[in-house]
């Protein structure tokens, strides 16, 4: 097994010695066992890179904190919940909140001493951490969009109900963070309760050692396939007839995920398995779950994910004992059609005249500035508030169910600091997306949140020129190959190799249904806009009607297709492309 597999066989079902760990006042850092348990209950050890020099200088240890993400499935939060992210955020983390590509929060800059009351008082705001992090079944995502809002409610319960059965069964969580002595040892429920989560020290769907690694689920609802649901391990298409879902077409085997310079490593996009009911949804999920952890590598953790079983068994094998562990066969995939994976900015009205109103946000990073205290209104909002707060999988933020009398009292509050849905931003920044990396996260190669701004400030003054300022493409960025920020299935995007240095990616689909193709290795940041800008010009004098940026490199030849995740690494372009540019 891998050095993982043996921490978790030895965990005592994720407990270690967290709680001896917490307690050792003389390091601000967790044992390494334990820091890899720690992804279970949703928290990651880091410390400041960018001071990590200068400590080493004063022979001080790194000064280490915590990011802890916030399990949100379907990205629904109340006003209540949202002030009391505010304030923890003030209270122990570093004053600002991160929404994420997946729909939950993250708090950064947590030191030990104040874990476990963030923790608790997390549980108290009725949200957990609970796998937000490891090798488990991990947020459930769902569409928010106000125009798919006549189904929103069952995608929603669904994330739910998926979120729920998949969640980890062990004591360790509430023993470790939330008991405080008095013998209550839960405020966050679990509907419908399909086990007492407390009263076995089994995992009925894990078993001890869990998952090979991480799991994703999302649920989509054409013609929007904002969640990317091709990206991810297990996905819910749902089939909308006379405006009520008669089930779901059921996606198996994406992922992001690689290795620089590991060609056994690749992005995968996922495929149609097939359709179930609305009932056996989670008996799916559930099946699904059980046929990685039977048949997922244990041994090599980097072909651990479902995207490497399922290309190895090939759909038809995974189909198959999906369909044993079911004890039933899944119908045959019903049609379908996405269009478009963004969000919808501004004010929306739904079919029962309740109002959303969708704002942009930069990298999901919510705070105050000088010129924009976006965080101080969205606070003021919150306390007005009596519908609820919805966080998209772009990382941006829809205010929603708001009455019709109490509109003008949010617009007010909108207005007044200065929050205008897209911002006047250009379609490609509404369209960007980014990882923390830098100076946070411990994989991190190079920028990717505090430069990718930077990067399209420059690139839109070549789209300003080329007149495609409001033309919509698809651009990500991410500080290593991890992809968190799914950048594989981006129009353009720019994976970290080095400091300042990025691989630069090409020819993606602009609904997420296509992976991208390495154009060029090893890009510096100052050459970039050198490099792109004559593609986006050759885009905009000749393109044909309707064509996407993606689809118009793949013709002109700047990249070659890819077809399936194993051809990711072949053909960077061809030869005809190479002499034009």
């Amino acid at each position: 097994m891998s050095a993982n597999e043996k921490i978790k066989d030895a965990s005592n079902y994720l407990r270690g010695t967290l709680l001896e760990g917490l307690a050792d006042t003389s390091t601000g850092a967790l044992s390494d066992d334990d820091t890899q348990l720690t992804k279970f209950h949703g928290i990651y050890q880091q410390d400041d890179r960018d001071i990590r020099p200068e400590r080493r200088k004063k022979k001080l240890e790194p000064a280490y904190s915590f990011m802890i993400r916030v399990r949100v499935p379907g990205g629904v939060s109340s006003p209540e919940q949202w002030l009391e992210m505010d304030r923890l955020a003030h209270t122990y983390a570093n004053g600002t909140l991160k929404l994420t590509t997946r729909q939950a929060y993250q708090f950064h800059g947590v030191i030990k001493t104040n874990l476990k009351t963030t923790v608790a008082e997390i549980n108290e705001a009725l949200f957990d951490t609970l796998a937000a992090c490891g090798d488990v079944n991990r947020n459930v995502m769902c569409n928010p969009n106000p125009d798919e809002s006549e189904v929103h409610g069952e995608i929603q319960d669904l994330a739910k109900a998926i979120s729920n059965h998949l969640s980890p069964r062990t004591g360790a969580y509430h023993e470790i963070w939330i008991d405080d002595g008095s013998g209550e040892k839960q405020k966050v429920t679990y509907d419908p309760p399909i086990l007492d989560h407390f009263d076995t020290e089994e995992e009925p769907i894990y078993g001890k050692h869990y998952l090979p690694r991480k799991f994703k689920t999302v649920i989509a609802v054409p013609p929007s396939n904002d969640v990317d649901i091709f990206a991810h391990c297990l996905g819910y298409i749902a089939i909308v007839e006379n405006k009520k879902i008669v089930g779901y077409n059921v996606t198996v085997g994406g992922g992001m995920g690689m290795t620089h310079g590991s060609e056994d490593t690749f992005p995968r996009l996922a495929e149609v398995m097939g359709f179930c009911k609305p009932e056996q949804a989670v008996a799916v999920a559930e099946a699904v779950v059980i046929a990685q952890k039977l048949h997922g590598n244990r041994k090599e953790r980097k072909n651990a994910r479902l995207k490497y079983t399922v290309e190895r068994m090939g759909i038809d094998g995974f189909r198959d004992e999906v369909e044993r562990l079911l004890g039933y066969k899944l119908q045959k995939a019903k049609p379908f059609k996405f269009e478009h994976n963004g969000d919808r900015f501004g004010w929306t009205e739904d079919h029962k005249g309740k109002f959303h109103y969708t704002m942009f946000i930069s990298n999901g990073r919510v705070l105050d500035t000088e010129d924009y205290p976006m965080m101080t209104g969205l606070r003021e909002i919150a306390k007005i508030h009596k519908g609820d707060f919805r966080l998209t999988a772009n990382q941006n933020l829809q205010i929603g169910n708001v009455s019709k009398s109490a509109k003008p009292k949010i617009e007010k509050l909108l207005k007044e600091y200065k929050i205008f849905g897209s911002n006047g931003a250009s379609a490609m920044r509404l369209n960007s997306m980014a990882c923390v990396a830098l100076p946070t996260c411990g994989l991190a190669l190079a920028e990717s949140e505090r430069y990718l701004p930077d990067l399209i400030t420059e690139l839109d003054d070549v789209l300003d020129d080329a007149g495609l300022s409001q033309d919509a493409i698809t651009i990500r960025m991410t500080g290593c190959p991890n992809g968190c920020a799914r950048p594989y299935i981006a129009e353009i995007a720019f994976v970290g190799r080095g400091p300042a240095t990025y691989n630069l990616y090409l020819g993606a689909g602009f609904c997420g249904d296509r992976l991208n193709k390495l154009y060029k290795e090893s890009v510096k940041a100052g050459d970039i806009k050198g490099i792109l800008g004559p593609i986006i010009r050759d885009y905009a004098l000749s393109r044909e009607d309707g064509e996407r940026f993606g689809d118009f490199v793949v013709r002109k030849g700047y990249v070659n297709k890819t077809e399936h995740g194993h051809d990711f690494h072949n053909d960077l372009k061809t030869s005809e492309a190479l002499e034009a540019v």
